[in-house]
């Protein structure tokens, strides 16, 4: 059982996500992530070292064996490899924060030292162009319960168009506003971490666009800055709907439960690659902050190669 943290603790959790989401721009998503993996750290040290007034010092008495009893705990009560290590991740960014921050001067070698357990990690699951295509047309064609709804399923085809033609993130498909019409060419897209990059909307994702607002039945273009996708009622559009015409449309394809709405987005980087594509752009189009994370579908790339080698060579 976790204790409650002192209050000179909570104090600088605050300060710190005062710091992240005015400097770095960090998400509410983010800052809740961050939180939650650094509360559970002091709270487990708190108990184990038997208190600590302040988080200097409780960074000050916390040593290699105490970290390693943390992921020890951390892993007994199932925590994953890889959700350990992005726990340790945050435990050592806040640290580092709290040691340019702090009056003191507290050792803080063996909390930035700690290292968690490998993990292998996983690869994108790209769905094929051609299921692509086919769960695009799937979604635009699903009934409707009402007479008059016919509009959300142009909408929803709108939607995933833009995640596999210009590799959006769903978060960033649905933060688009009516100031984003008539759809351009290149768009501006604000990402994580408040960074702006320049996408190109291909044409067929202009044309999925445009025919949504021919059909919704509210006034998307004057209102510029209003959610451009809008639910039922006309509210922003819910990103649970989308992934709920996703399954349906991978049920009816027979597709595997990986082909999700970020697939799509897995899909545009994985083809873009196959087409020839360079890393360096793909990242660009991405929006990541380090070449590293885009070479992930290089892997994707050479798995599919040898699969097609594997399959079509005589002596393979």
């Amino acid at each position: 059982m976790t204790l409650a943290l002192t209050p000179a603790v909570r104090d600088a959790l605050d300060r710190w996500g005062a710091h992240l989401t005015a400097i770095e721009g960090a998400s509410a998503h983010t800052l809740r992530a961050y939180r939650a993996d650094v509360t559970a750290w002091a709270a487990f040290l708190t108990g184990h070292l038997g208190g600590a007034p302040t988080p200097e010092a409780l960074i000050a008495t916390t040593g290699t064996p105490d970290m390693r009893a943390f992921m020890a705990a951390e892993r007994a009560r199932g925590l994953g490899a890889r959700s350990l290590a992005r726990r340790l991740s945050s435990v050592r960014t806040f640290v580092r924060w709290l040691t340019d921050h702090a009056e003191g001067s507290a050792d803080a070698t063996a909390v930035l030292a700690a290292r968690g357990p490998r993990y292998r990690r996983t690869l994108p699951r790209p769905v094929s162009p051609e299921a692509a295509k086919d769960v695009i047309a799937e979604v635009a064609a699903r009934p409707v319960p009402r007479a008059g709804d016919d509009w959300t399923a142009i909408r929803d085809a709108a939607v995933v168009t833009l995640l596999y033609g210009c590799g959006l993130r769903i978060s960033e498909a649905l933060g688009l506003t009516g100031a984003a019409l008539p759809m351009p060419e290149v768009i501006r897209i604000l990402g994580k971490g408040s960074k702006e990059r320049l996408v190109p909307v291909i044409a067929p994702a202009r044309a999925a666009v445009a025919a949504y607002v021919r059909a919704c039945p509210f006034p998307l273009a004057e209102e510029r800055q209003s959610p451009l996708f809008r639910g039922a009622r006309g509210g922003p559009l819910n990103p649970r709907l989308i992934a709920a015409a996703m399954e349906r449309a991978r049920t009816a394809l027979g597709l595997p439960a990986t082909a999700t709405p970020h697939a799509l987005r897995h899909s545009f980087a994985t083809h873009l690659l196959a087409a020839g594509g360079d890393l360096r752009t793909i990242q660009e189009l991405l929006g990541h902050a380090s070449l590293s994370t885009t070479q992930a579908y290089t892997a994707v790339d050479a798995t599919r190669l040898m699969e097609s080698y594997r399959s079509a060579h005589p002596r393979a």
